[in-house]
């Protein structure tokens, strides 16, 4: 009765969305993909991994990687360090950077707009640019007359992330410069009237509407320093991070195999990829439980506050 209008609107309906399923599961299957396809090495045996027939599903099941791979990274005692500067990492970057966007987004100062620029460099210049001024700074730090090298230890990085040198923390700027940017300025304007001064607007007025970016900001950098490897690796060597304690598997199971097993040919490629592997998904499988557990309690937080996310 409709003339085919009726089928054509269904048809392209039902086309749309099985285009979108198939897009939407292609790249589901890209992320998800290398994950699996370490789960199964991780519990393979080094005889499956040169067998021909065995492809995703071990034909022999074992632990034994994972063991090693906690005993080569010292994990239990690595993952305890390794939260803990994650942790007091995001959080000072954070609280300085939300300062420093809150005022480039309100506040009118002398040149606001080079300065601005200097973040965006931040950005876009790569940290291994100025990686041996840094290292040579640090290593003769001078303060008054006298000279320190804070070279292995965490101050330089602590000192760095309080300045806003830190990793990502441009990024943090520009992303919390833009959301209060995007604020209306009568709320501040009705707390000034209220008696409120700039400071107590800023606590009490704009860091409460500000959650959501607060929030993704901190889990990107948590995120960000739990995997980082060229500031840590740069300041902080005398702490056991699993970033850095991932790469040393391959000689420690090479020695291992060598002096402790006595094979004097030491340990196969794929073997030693196969550790590796292993050790990376225990690197990997702490921070997605940390940023499940996370953004559930972010969403719950923001459902009783009725801000949309």
């Amino acid at each position: 009765m409709s003339g085919g209008e009726l089928f054509t609107k269904d048809a392209t309906k039902w086309f749309v969305s099985i285009t979108r399923f198939i897009l939407l599961f292609g790249l589901c299957f890209l992320i998800l993909q290398p994950i699996l396809n370490k789960i199964s090495v991780s519990l393979m045996e080094e005889q499956d991994l040169y067998n021909p027939l065995v492809i995703s599903i071990p034909e022999h099941v074992t632990s034994a990687n994972y063991q090693l791979a906690s005993q080569f990274m010292d994990y239990w005692h690595t993952l305890l360090s390794t939260f803990i500067v994650s942790l007091t990492i995001a959080v000072l970057q954070i609280a300085v950077c939300t300062f420093v966007g809150y005022g480039f987004a309100r506040f009118e100062f002398p040149f606001k707009k080079f300065w601005f620029g200097c973040v965006i460099l931040l950005i876009v210049i790569p940290p291994q640019t100025i990686s041996t001024s840094l290292f040579l700074h640090f290593r003769y730090f001078k303060v008054l007359f006298w000279e320190f090298n804070l070279r292995g230890s965490p101050i330089p990085y602590y000192l760095m992330s309080a300045g806003c040198m830190g990793l990502k923390c441009g990024l943090y700027i520009y992303m919390i410069r833009q959301f209060f940017r995007n604020m209306p300025k009568e709320l501040e304007e009705a707390a000034y009237v209220d008696g409120l001064g700039t400071f107590g607007t800023f606590i009490r007025i704009m860091l409460p509407d500000a959650k959501p970016i607060l929030v993704s900001c901190f889990l990107f950098s948590f995120v960000w320093q739990w995997t980082d490897s060229f500031y840590s690796g740069l300041f902080l060597g005398n702490i056991k991070l699993l970033s850095i304690q991932v790469s040393a598997i391959a000689d420690r199971l090479d020695n291992y195999v060598k002096y402790t097993l006595n094979k004097a040919g030491g340990a196969s490629p794929g073997y030693i990829q196969c550790v590796v592997s292993t050790g990376t998904l225990m690197v990997i499988v702490p921070i997605l439980i940390l940023y499940l557990i996370m953004q559930r309690g972010f969403t719950e937080s923001i459902a009783q506050t009725g801000i949309k996310a």
